[in-house]
C-alpha cells in the first residue's frame, strides 16, 4: 500500500621479540544481557530475537527498487543517516565481485536494465559493456511507521563494495574490497573509496574515487568528527591499519596525507598474537604515524612499504566504526584461537596535527576472542548509541550479532535462523530506535526494533 511522507510516495514492505606487552586479564563468555533477556525463536524462522524485539524486511535481494532496477546481492556494510521530516536515509554497501555481475547485480540478465543509463554514471563501464556490478543503493525508510519510502541505486560500476563508513558531515564512504583491473573485463583499476551522499531522490552519485585515499584492499572507515581524519582498515592477513589526514576538513577530495600506524618504540609490532598471545587486553600502546607514498599502489605492496617503514601488522582488519570517543576495529582472525580481536584507538587530542606526538593517541586490544561461544570471526561492528558495541558474526555455522559492554563482556542479541550466512551491516538509526542488519547471502535487509529499556535514549 501507499501513503504520504514528507511529499514523497511510500511503499510497505513486509614483532616485538623478547617484550611481553601484558597486564592481568580477565575470561569472557557470552551470555544475554539482563536487559534484553534470552533469545527467542523466531517463528518465521529468519532472526532470532530477544522477547518483544522485531524485524521487518526491508530489502530483499532481486527486488524492482523505485528507479527500475533489481535491488543486488550480497548486501553487506550500511549506515543509517537523517534524511528530512524524520526520514532514515540508509546507504547500503553490495559486495556483488567480478565474475557475478550477470546474476546478482542490479542490472538483470545481459545488463539490460544498464541500457538506459549514461555510461559516465558508471565508475567503470567494462570493456565490452560489462559494468562492475557492485555499488550501492539507497533505502528511505520512516522510522514512526516503518515504511519504507523508496529504493533506489546510488553508486554504480565498482566492484566489491564490502564496508566502509559514515561521516559526520552526513555521507557515506564506501569502500572496494579488490584491487582487479585493468584487464580484460574492466577497463579501469579497482581498490577506491567513494563518497555517497544521503538524498532520498533516485539518482547516481558520481562516480569519483578519493584519490589521497589510495587504492588497496580496503574494509572499512571511521571519521573522527573532532579531526576529519578518516581511519581505515585492509582486509589482509597482513593488512595495516591506516588514516588519512584531509587538508581541509570534511573535503577529501581536496587531498590530504595517507599513513600507516606504528606502535612506538616498536616498530613491526605484530599484533595478530597467533604465536604466543604477547598482546593482553587493557596495555594501552603509544602510536606515531608513518607517511606513505604512491597510495595509487599499481604493485599491491603498500602494505609492504608501510611494514618497511615500522607500520605494526592486523590480522585482517574488518569493520570499524567510531563511538565513545574512540576507533574500533575487528581483526576477523586475530589471537591465539584466531577467532577475531577487536581493538580500541584513542586519538590524541591534537590528532593529526604535529602537536600530537607530545600527546600521543594510544591503541589497546579491547577483545580477544578464545572460544566461539564468546565471539567467533568479528567482521562489521557499530557502537549502540548507550555505548556497547554490536559486533557482527562471519564464523563457521550459525551467526550471532554479538553485543558487548564497555567493560568488555559480550552477549548475543541476535541468531541468523535462516541460514549460516554472514551477518553485516549493523547500524543504528539516528534517534536510536531502529536497528537495521544484513543477512548477506540471503539477501535480506532488517529493520529491528523492540524495548530497548531505555538504553537507546
Amino acid at each position: 500500500m501507499t501513503a504520504g511522507f514528507g511529499g514523497l510516495r511510500v511503499l510497505v514492505l513486509t614483532g616485538c621479540s623478547g617484550h611481553r606487552f601484558a597486564q592481568a586479564g580477565r575470561s569472557a563468555t557470552a551470555s544475554t544481557r539482563p536487559d534484553f533477556g534470552p533469545l527467542m525463536p523466531d517463528p518465521a524462522g529468519v532472526f532470532d530475537l530477544p522477547e518483544g524485539f522485531t524485524y521487518r524486511i526491508v530489502s530483499r535481494f532481486g527486488d524492482e527498487m523505485d528507479d527500475g532496477l533489481l535491488v543486488p546481492h550480497r548486501p553487506d556494510g550500511m549506515a543509517a543517516l537523517p534524511g528530512p521530516d524524520g526520514a532514515v536515509v540508509l546507504v547500503c554497501n553490495h559486495e556483488v565481485s567480478a565474475g557475478r555481475e550477470r546474476a546478482e547485480g542490479a542490472f538483470g540478465p545481459g545488463f539490460e536494465r544498464a541500457r538506459s543509463l549514461d555510461p559516465a554514471l558508471f565508475f567503470d563501464h567494462g570493456r565490452a559493456f560489462n559494468p562492475a556490478g557492485g555499488g550501492t543503493t539507497t533505502i528511505v525508510y520512516d522510522p514512526a511507521t516503518g515504511i519504507v519510502v523508496r529504493r533506489f541505486l546510488s553508486l554504480a560500476g565498482t566492484l566489491r563494495n564490502c564496508a566502509g563508513g559514515p561521516t559526520p558531515w552526513g555521507t557515506w564512504i564506501t569502500c572496494e574490497e579488490s584491487v582487479v583491473g585493468p584487464n580484460d573485463t574492466f577497463a579501469r583499476a579497482h581498490g577506491w573509496a567513494f563518497e555517497v551522499p544521503a538524498t532520498v531522490e533516485p539518482g547516481l552519485a558520481p562516480p569519483r574515487p578519493i584519490e589521497g585515499m589510495g587504492r588497496f584492499y580496503r574494509e572499512a572507515v571511521a571519521v573522527d568528527p573532532v579531526s576529519s581524519v578518516v581511519y581505515q582498515t585492509e582486509d589482509r592477513d597482513d593488512g595495516l591499519i591506516y588514516r588519512f589526514v584531509p587538508d581541509v576538513p570534511g573535503k577529501l577530495h581536496a587531498g590530504g596525507r595517507q599513513q600507516a600506524l606504528v606502535v612506538r618504540d616498536h616498530p613491526g609490532l605484530d599484533t595478530r598474537n597467533w604465536r604466543d598471545g604477547r598482546i593482553e587486553r587493557g596495555v594501552s600502546l603509544p602510536v606515531e604515524w608513518v607517511d606513505l607514498a604512491d597510495v595509487d599502489n599499481p604493485e599491491d605492496d603498500l602494505r609492504y612499504r608501510g611494514f618497511a617503514h615500522g607500520a605494526a601488522r592486523f590480522a585482517r582488519g574488518e569493520g570499524m566504526w567510531y563511538g565513545n570517543e574512540a576507533v574500533y576495529f575487528a581483526c576477523t582472525n586475530g589471537g591465539t584461537a584466531r577467532l577475531g580481536q577487536i581493538w580500541k584507538y584513542t586519538p590524541s587530542r591534537a590528532e593529526g596535527t604535529r602537536r600530537e606526538y607530545g600527546a600521543p593517541g594510544t591503541i589497546e586490544l579491547f577483545l580477544e576472542s578464545k572460544s566461539p561461544s564468546v565471539l567467533e570471526n568479528a567482521d562489521n561492528i557499530t557502537v549502540a548509541p548507550w555505548g556497547d558495541l554490536f559486533v557482527c558474526e562471519d564464523g563457521r555455522d550459525e551467526q550471532f550479532l554479538i553485543g558487548v559492554t564497555p567493560d568488555g563482556e559480550t552477549y548475543r542479541f541476535g541468531r541468523n535462523a535462516v541460514s549460516d550466512s554472514e551477518l553485516a551491516g549493523a547500524t543504528f538509526s539516528p534517534d536510536g530506535s531502529v536497528l537495521f542488519l544484513n543477512i548477506q547471502d540471503d539477501g535480506l535487509t532488517l529493520a529491528i526494533t523492540g524495548p530497548w529499556n531505555g538504553q537507546a535514549g
